[in-house]
């Protein structure tokens, strides 16, 4: 695994973009060129440049030992903070924090909302009870405020709005943004909006010169109306925030949140056969291809983590799968939380039909095909031992928990 080259996009993008404040630093330095006449120059002042003495200038930084400078596209790239110290007004952001992390939908969200708070804003994020993100500083959150507390747990929409009423009375933020969303996000914001009184602009996918344009006559014509003051944004309404660091400061309510009785009593997630879901709908994703010896063992495999079955062009096409469970640009594309590849090479295709998906896991023996360097987490064996270890593990941690539970 460490022999493995892995590409950082974003720092290739940087060192494309001229415009970006952090190109030069992602430019290898020269050692030689060809200067105007023809004539070969040297760098006298580069590290390894040996002088017409025969003396070869020495690295006293320890950062090189007697080696031309080498940059690789994984260089640890730091990003310029931005600071508000007095904001002027607020932007509220509440992501839907599926899984106790911010989802790409949630981060284009934070890029919107840095793009209406400008220099004198600040973007002020609302997470409902605990959560696993630790990047919060790069996504784009000037002012963190989490409402903790096991009222917030599960389905909970009065109890949220009560909250959101609270932060309003506090901080009265000039906009509120939420996700247009079936995973929480779109019903809480048409709540809130009831509540306070807004008629909120929903399904926004651009905000441009004062103007909302949201998708309108069942997705086939847009809709553009003055800004308003709550916005449920479609996914992709902007980019999001990659060239700038923030504080995320964390925020407190002055006062006690008003308790009630909710009148909606959540009995708990229903269990439901992955089989059943869509490819185009399905959060968790475990994929076969070519590599897939053991078909029997694929599918215990994906019985035994609960996860939707898909497969390649080339796994359909020898009629290991169905048609329906093809993903790619020639079959489903998805937009999983994860997905799981397991024996896949990463043809273009399939690369395209998974570039939305959030977290991408890659069983190869191949350590140097595609999917090894798209994916976020690498296994590098053969399939068959490492799906039997997996099955072994997952049974080993249920058993735990039943024991733990008695």
């Amino acid at each position: 695994m460490s022999d493995i080259i892995r590409r950082d996009p974003r720092a290739e993008w940087i060192a494309r973009n001229r415009l970006h404040p952090l190109h030069a630093t992602m430019q290898p330095t020269q050692s030689s060129w060809m200067g105007p006449n023809g004539v070969i120059r040297k760098n006298v002042h580069g590290i390894g440049f040996i002088g017409p003495n025969g003396i070869k200038r020495i690295d006293r930084t320890g950062a090189q030992q007697g080696a031309a400078v080498k940059r690789s596209a994984s260089v640890d790239v730091q990003l310029p903070l931005h600071q508000v110290a007095a904001p002027a007004f607020y932007i509220a952001v509440v992501p839907d924090m599926v899984g106790g992390r911010l989802s790409s939908h949630d981060r284009d969200l934070l890029g919107l909302a840095h793009g209406l708070a400008g220099q004198d804003g600040a973007v002020l994020a609302v997470v409902f009870g605990e959560h696993k993100e630790s990047a919060f500083e790069t996504a784009g959150v000037d002012r963190l405020l989490v409402l903790d507390g096991g009222e917030f747990s599960g389905y909970s929409p009065e109890q949220r709005v009560q909250g959101l009423r609270a932060v309003d009375n506090q901080f009265g933020p000039r906009h509120w943004l939420l996700p247009d969303s079936r995973t929480g996000g779109g019903e809480l914001g048409r709540r809130f909006a009831a509540s306070i009184g807004e008629r909120p602009a929903t399904r926004v996918w651009q905000v441009k010169d004062e103007q909302a344009t949201g998708r309108a006559g069942a997705g086939r014509e847009d809709l553009m109306r003055p800004v308003s003051r709550l916005i449920l944004a479609a996914a992709e309404c902007a980019e999001p925030v990659s060239e700038t660091r923030h504080e995320a400061l964390p925020m407190e309510l002055s006062t006690a949140l008003v308790r009630s009785l909710p009148r909606i009593e959540d009995m708990g997630a229903v269990a439901v056969d992955p089989a059943l879901i869509p490819m185009a709908e399905a959060e968790f994703i475990f994929s076969g291809g070519n590599g897939v010896k053991d078909w029997d063992l694929f599918h215990r495999t994906a019985a035994a983590l609960g996860a939707t079955k898909g497969a390649s062009r080339v796994a359909v096409d020898d009629g290991f799968m169905s048609r329906d469970r093809q993903v790619g640009a020639s079959g489903t594309w998805v937009t999983a939380r994860v997905y799981v590849a397991v024996g896949i090479s990463g043809a273009i295709q399939h690369l395209q039909g998974i570039g939305a998906c959030d977290k991408v896991v890659a069983i190869n023996l191949d350590p140097t095909c595609d999917m090894i360097k798209r994916a976020d987490l690498s296994v590098i064996g053969e399939s068959a031992a490492i799906l039997g270890a997996l099955i072994d593990a997952v049974q080993a941690y249920r058993n735990g928990a039943k024991r733990d539970a008695a």
